[in-house]
């Protein structure tokens, strides 16, 4: 064998090796990016139920951000995820709608949702409350809590029962923010 074909074989195995390295760490990389993405920025969601009826129905995808709570505030209507831990221990993501903020005080008279006496002017949730729950007697929130309801007013577990109750925002996973499936509805979701 000459020494011309030995380099060429010792180049052609060094070249190998090359692109295993490269693609090894272009795979780290990815895997390094997807699990910040995923932890920090955003995450898939699943609609179980059909609490968010009309907004959202059962087996929508959402895709949930997880990072602009960390510079802003939560808003009236906003759309937002947090985890709930059932009687039997496991925890499932609960999808609802933010209708009381920090310092207010909510009170369901009537059917109708009422902040710091007033009515509530909102097109979520039109349906007359039949259950109005914990919240026939006023509730005050603390500085750090949320009052929370399904737009399916009548068929939702929600801030209304003790169970769930307020929710603090450290318990907020996120906002949803855009419809992935069924791909007939993706779009951006309304807040206001």
């Amino acid at each position: 064998m000459s020494k011309e074909n030995n380099e060429t074989k010792e180049e052609e195995k060094k070249s190998v090796g090359r692109e295993i390295a490269e693609t090894a760490v272009y795979i780290l990389i990815v895997l390094v990016l997807t699990y910040l993405v995923i932890t920090y920025v955003g995450q898939r969601t699943t609609v179980s139920g059909m609490s968010m009826y009309p907004t959202l129905e059962d087996g929508d995808n959402l895709i949930t951000d997880k990072i602009s709570y960390r510079f802003t505030d939560p808003k009236r209507y906003d759309i937002v995820v947090f985890p709930f831990t059932e009687s039997d221990g496991s925890t499932r993501n609960f999808i609802k709608r933010i209708i009381g903020l920090p310092g207010e005080t909510v009170q369901i008279i009537d059917g109708e949702v009422y902040i710091n006496g007033e009515l509530l002017g909102e097109n979520y949730g039109a349906e007359i409350i039949e259950n109005p729950g914990v919240a026939a007697e006023p509730i005050t929130l603390g500085d750090d809590e949320y009052l929370v309801m399904g737009d399916n007013r009548n068929n939702s577990k929600d801030s209304r029962y003790a169970e769930v109750g307020n929710i603090k925002r450290e318990d907020l996973i996120g906002r949803a923010f855009i419809r992935i499936w069924p791909l007939n509805k993706f779009g951006l979701l309304k807040h206001q």
